[in-house]
C-alpha cells in the first residue's frame, strides 16, 4: 500500500513533521528558510503560499492532508501592538494561506497563537501531554475534518522567569526570547520532547510533537473510514 502523504507547510524545525512520521504518515515539508536538520522526508525551500499555488494539481493528486503554521509573530494580540507601535508589521499570512488551501480543496489544519484570525476548532496546552511548556495553540481545520476537544488541564503552577523584578519559579519554561530565566537550548529540547536541533529560534518556534501526534492519531482514524474518534490521551503519550 502506499503511505499515505502529508504537506508541512511552514514547516520550521520540523516539530510537527516527526510525529505525524510517528502516525504513519510521509511528509514534505516547506520554508523559506532553509532548513538542514528538517527531519521529514522531502524539504523544499519556498514561499509556502506560493508553492500550493504553483502546484495545485500536484498536491491535490499526491496528499491527503496540509498542515500550516503561518509565523506568529504579527499575530498574537500582543505582537500586534508592538508591531503597529514600531511601524515594522510583520506580514499577515493566515488569511492568505487560508484562500490557497481552500481554492487546494483538501482537508487542512491551520495552526496559531490566541489572538490570531484563525476560527479556534481546537486548542492544544503542553499540559495536556505531560509537557515543560504551556505554549497554547489553537488549530482550524477545513475540508470536513473534526477533532474533539481534549480536556484542558489545571496548570501546575507559574513558567518560570522574571516578571517585573520578580523571579518566579515553576514546573514550566519560558521557550521564546533570550534571557530573564527563560529556557536554554536543552530546556526547550527538554520541555518540547525535541531532539533533532539545537537552532535556538527554530526551537523557539517549533510545535511540540505532543500535538500532532494528538493530530496525526485523529487523521489515521479518519483515513481508514472509522470517522474521527475521541482518543484517551494516555495513549497517545504511549507514542513513542
Amino acid at each position: 500500500m502506499t503511505t499515505p502523504e502529508i504537506l508541512d507547510l511552514f514547516c520550521c524545525a520540523g516539530g510537527a513533521t516527526r510525529s505525524y512520521q510517528e502516525a504513519g504518515f510521509r511528509v514534505t515539508g516547506v520554508d523559506a528558510v532553509a532548513r538542514p536538520e528538517y527531519p521529514g522526508q522531502e524539504f523544499h525551500q519556498a514561499d509556502a503560499i506560493a508553492f500550493v499555488l504553483d502546484n495545485l494539481t500536484e498536491i491535490r493528486s499526491r496528499f491527503v492532508f496540509v498542515h500550516a503554521s503561518p509565523p506568529c509573530q504579527g499575530e498574537g494580540t500582543c505582537a500586534k501592538g508592538t508591531n503597529k507601535a514600531r511601524g515594522n508589521p510583520h506580514p499577515r499570512l493566515i488569511d492568505p494561506t487560508r484562500a490557497a488551501l481552500e481554492r487546494l480543496g483538501l482537508p487542512y489544519g491551520i495552526e496559531n497563537v490566541a489572538g490570531s484570525k484563525i476560527r479556534k476548532d481546537l486548542m492544544l496546552c503542553g499540559e495536556m501531554f505531560g509537557l515543560g511548556v504551556l505554549m497554547h495553540r489553537y488549530v482550524e481545520f477545513g475540508g470536513g475534518l473534526h477533532v474533539p476537544q481534549p480536556e484542558h488541564k489545571p496548570h501546575r503552577g507559574r513558567v518560570r522567569g522574571w516578571r517585573h523584578g520578580i523571579y518566579h519559579d515553576g514546573p514550566y519554561v519560558a521557550a521564546y526570547g533570550e534571557g530573564g530565566g527563560k529556557a536554554t537550548v536543552q530546556e526547550m529540547k527538554d520541555a518540547k520532547g525535541i531532539g533533532w536541533t539545537d537552532e535556538h529560534l527554530a526551537l523557539r518556534e517549533a510545535l511540540p510533537p505532543a500535538y500532532t501526534r494528538f493530530l496525526g492519531r485523529h487523521l489515521v482514524t479518519a483515513l481508514d473510514g472509522a470517522g474521527p474518534v475521541q482518543l484517551e490521551l494516555p495513549d497517545l503519550l504511549a507514542v513513542s
